[in-house]
């Protein structure tokens, strides 16, 4: 190994040991150990320092070839050194503000999703369902008034109705009396599907 290679791995490896420091504050920072289990905190430590581990020997192996010596140990632990004596304080204080940034910008991304999608989206659809409400009620409106004027225009036809029915012969009689009923039958199954709908549509809106 040449000292040119010797000095790449010193600077190389000491670098490395800052990289340690700053991924090690990072990790538990994240990892909140006081709120997880201690099984969890094991496996993560474990996989932490699996990947830590790999990281440094890549870097190890770019700069001599993955070549080890003694020293290499002493520049990773004074590059930790270094980091903690002079660099941790401030990298902790950016990495909280880092934190809090990313909080905001998540949370300010959030709402324009909600204003800009969310709640037009909402609007068209309760606008859509206001405008059904009302051509339902003016479709039953309607309907009440050509009932009343059937009503009003076939009242001769039933007094004549019921004069014929009074002489009409008892047979014919039940034979139209299981119509009326059957008639009877499906107005009511029409009634009940409009109340589950008007039932339906209030739940809805509230």
């Amino acid at each position: 190994m040449s000292l040119t290679t010797q000095l790449a791995t010193m600077l190389a490896m000491i670098g490395m040991g800052g990289w340690l420091g700053i991924a090690l504050d990072t990790y538990n920072r994240f990892l909140q150990r006081q709120d997880r289990a201690h099984w969890i905190v094991f496996i993560n430590d474990i996989l932490f320092w699996i990947v830590q581990s790999l990281i440094i020997f890549y870097v190890l192996l770019f700069v001599n070839e993955g070549e080890l010596r003694f020293y290499i140990f002493l520049a990773i632990l004074c590059g930790y050194a270094a980091y903690q004596s002079l660099f941790r304080t401030i990298y902790l204080k950016v990495l909280e503000w880092l934190i809090w940034f990313a909080t905001r910008l998540y949370q300010f991304f959030v709402q324009l999703c909600r204003y800009l999608i969310i709640r037009p989206i909402q609007f068209l659809f309760q606008m859509l369902l206001a405008l059904m409400l009302l051509m339902w009620k003016l479709l039953l409106a309607f309907l009440r008034i050509l009932y009343q004027c059937a009503r009003l225009s076939f009242a001769p036809f039933r007094w004549i109705g019921s004069i014929i029915w009074k002489i009409m012969p008892q047979p014919w009689q039940r034979a139209l009396a299981k119509i009326f009923r059957y008639l009877t039958g499906i107005i009511h199954q029409v009634k009940n599907m409009k109340n589950r709908i008007g039932t339906w549509i209030s739940k809805w809106k509230k």
